[in-house]
């Protein structure tokens, strides 16, 4: 499975995210405006807008807000003209970093992302240090499904493969693949939970001990900056490792 996927599993499990839904719905503002400025307000013909409205509203973002992000990325109104950019660094036991922002300030964000860095023993790297580390991949999560039934229809929709992570399944598909993957599990009677363009880890690193608590802690520091949309990571973390942490 991909760092980030894991991760994200990780993070429900530590419970992370708990009450910080005013910080997540701004994050997905930033998504939603910058997808309608670059491709159009349309949800039916911006796949990348499409994905973002949906995960909104797996966050139950109300109708209003998401239509006022909608409106605002695609009518360029003041606010939405957010630049994407992209970080990469080290963090502890060597863990490769890859980090996706939209920021309208990079001074103040590379900034940010250096002190999280620092603060956490990591290390911001040079552009391309890590990135060859990692591909770009469709994922789709789900829960509390039947495994071997999800991989027969997951494989049977055109997906590349089904991990499973603590009672967590992530389909793997193409990134093209991915829509039609979501769909199909749907039409087979599966409850998805998200669906995302991510970037997939080639490698592993196994973390325990202090480097373990160090990293999760930077993962943390890092998504808690508004400017950061996506922390990829290539880190494994056992589970009674993950209990011992938490």
């Amino acid at each position: 499975m991909s760092g980030h996927s894991k991760w994200a599993t990780i993070r429900r499990k530590k419970g992370a995210i708990d009450a910080k839904r005013g910080k997540i719905f701004t994050k997905l503002i930033r998504e939603i405006q910058t997808a309608a400025r670059m491709g159009g307000g349309s949800v039916d013909g911006n796949p990348r807008l499409r994905l973002a409205v949906e995960k909104a509203r797996s966050e139950n973002m109300p109708k209003d807000t998401i239509q006022r992000a909608i409106q605002k990325g695609s009518g360029g109104g003041d606010g939405s003209n957010f630049e994407e950019v992209v970080y990469e660094g080290y963090g502890p036991g060597g863990v490769a970093i890859l980090i996706e922002g939209l920021t309208d300030n990079r001074t103040r964000t590379v900034g940010e992302v250096r002190h999280a860095f620092s603060k956490h023993g990591g290390n911001l790297g040079a552009q391309g240090c890590v990135s060859h580390l990692f591909e770009k991949k469709g994922q789709v999560v789900l829960e509390g499904v039947n495994g071997d039934a999800l991989m027969e229809a997951a494989l049977e929709a055109g997906a590349d493969d089904v991990v499973e992570y603590e009672g967590t399944f992530t389909v793997v598909t193409r990134p093209s693949d991915l829509e039609g993957v979501k769909a199909a599990l749907e039409k087979a009677g599966f409850a998805t939970k998200s669906a995302e363009i991510t970037m997939q880890a080639s490698t592993q690193v196994p973390l325990t001990g202090d480097a373990a608590e160090s990293m999760v802690k930077l993962a943390e520091a890092l998504e808690d900056l508004d400017d950061v949309q996506n922390v990829h990571a290539n880190f494994d973390i056992a589970a009674e490792e993950l209990a011992r942490i938490a």
